[in-house]
């Protein structure tokens, strides 16, 4: 009676902590979903917006866009099937090969875009055309960054489908190289009210391709952080600076957890400890960002550290653009 009991109560908890984790990630969908249509309507809306349309169509035009676009669906194509030999690890390869593709491809236009549309404009004079109307400088940062973000989620959302649905048709083409039981594409189920079955995705395929979607939002975060840097940047020096610092930036910015290791190992030393300080305090700590642990373990990314995530990299976003306020408060544009 009582192991019975037992069992009951562990089931009824179960049953809870999978209602309660369900109610996060319709909070979480329902979240990125306001946030989505807010950022519409500050473009439709805004003068700054206005700026944002402008860019985000002068970004798509580029032949950079449809390149790195190119580009990157013909690496996850082959990533898919070009074997790793990772000892029955390929789908776990691909997820980790896929979500860097991405963050490469999503970063080379980000910088690219912020340093051609507001470098070269105010090299070029033309700022002081588009500022000589009823928009002022701040207007001006503030659509440039947010017509940056919109062609990033131009060139990530065909990419995420399409990675999406490789690393479903991975699930099982791995399982057929392996000689393992091959999960079907499509499974016949009854649901609800329906007096006939339906076709619904394979749970396990399901599985592995919801387990990557946090891992899409964390990057496009990290590009959002890296882009607003780009543009307080761009509104200083030019391209090739801009790059130059933005990949410093990135890799100082994931190796933060190391300096902060050495900060504690050398204690002693005033100089290293107030150095390893400084550049973790100042710079962007982007590898809060990084999934390759969840993808290796195969763990699924909480929607608790999400929302976290969301709110470092708003603040830091803001902090950024402040600083773009500044640094083009004084730039000479005659």
């Amino acid at each position: 009676m009582l192991n019975s009991c037992n069992l009951a109560l562990l089931a009824q908890v179960e049953s809870a902590q999978t209602v309660g984790s369900a109610a996060e990630w319709w909070a979480t969908g329902i979240g990125a979903v306001l946030l989505l249509a807010g950022l519409g309507l500050f473009t439709c809306t805004t003068r700054a917006g206005i700026i944002a349309r402008a860019t985000t169509k002068e970004a798509i035009r580029q032949p950079l866009f449809l390149l790195v676009l190119t580009i990157a669906l013909v690496v996850l194509v082959l990533n898919t099937f070009l074997p790793f030999f990772s000892l029955g690890d390929d789908v776990k390869m691909l997820k980790d090969c896929g979500l860097a593709t991405l963050l490469i491809g999503g970063l080379m236009l980000a910088v690219w875009t912020s340093s051609t549309s507001i470098a070269d404009e105010i090299e070029g004079k033309t700022a002081m055309t588009l500022l000589s109307k009823p928009i002022n400088r701040r207007q001006f940062v503030v659509g440039k960054y947010f017509g940056i973000l919109q062609s990033i989620l131009w060139l990530l959302i065909p990419l995420a489908i399409c990675f999406l649905l490789l690393i479903y048709f991975k699930v099982g083409y791995d399982a057929r190289e392996s000689s393992k039981e091959v999960p079907p594409p499509l499974v016949w189920q009854s649901v609800g009210w329906l007096p006939f079955v339906v076709p619904m995705p394979s749970p396990e395929r399901l599985s592995s391709v919801l387990q990557i979607v946090p891992g899409l939002v964390l990057i496009f975060l990290e590009i959002a952080i890296l882009t607003a840097v780009s543009v307080a940047i761009s509104t200083r020096v030019p391209m090739i600076v801009n790059m130059v610092t933005c990949i410093t930036i990135f890799v100082i910015g994931h190796l933060t957890p190391v300096l902060v290791q050495v900060d504690t190992q050398n204690a002693q030393l005033v100089v290293v400890q107030f150095t390893a300080r400084l550049i973790a305090t100042v710079l962007p700590s982007l590898e809060i960002f990084n999934t390759q642990a969840a993808v290796a373990t195969g763990a699924v990314v909480p929607p608790v550290y999400l929302g976290v995530s969301l709110l470092y990299c708003a603040a830091y976003c803001t902090a950024a653009i402040l600083l773009a306020f500044i640094l083009f408060e004084d730039r000479d544009l005659a």
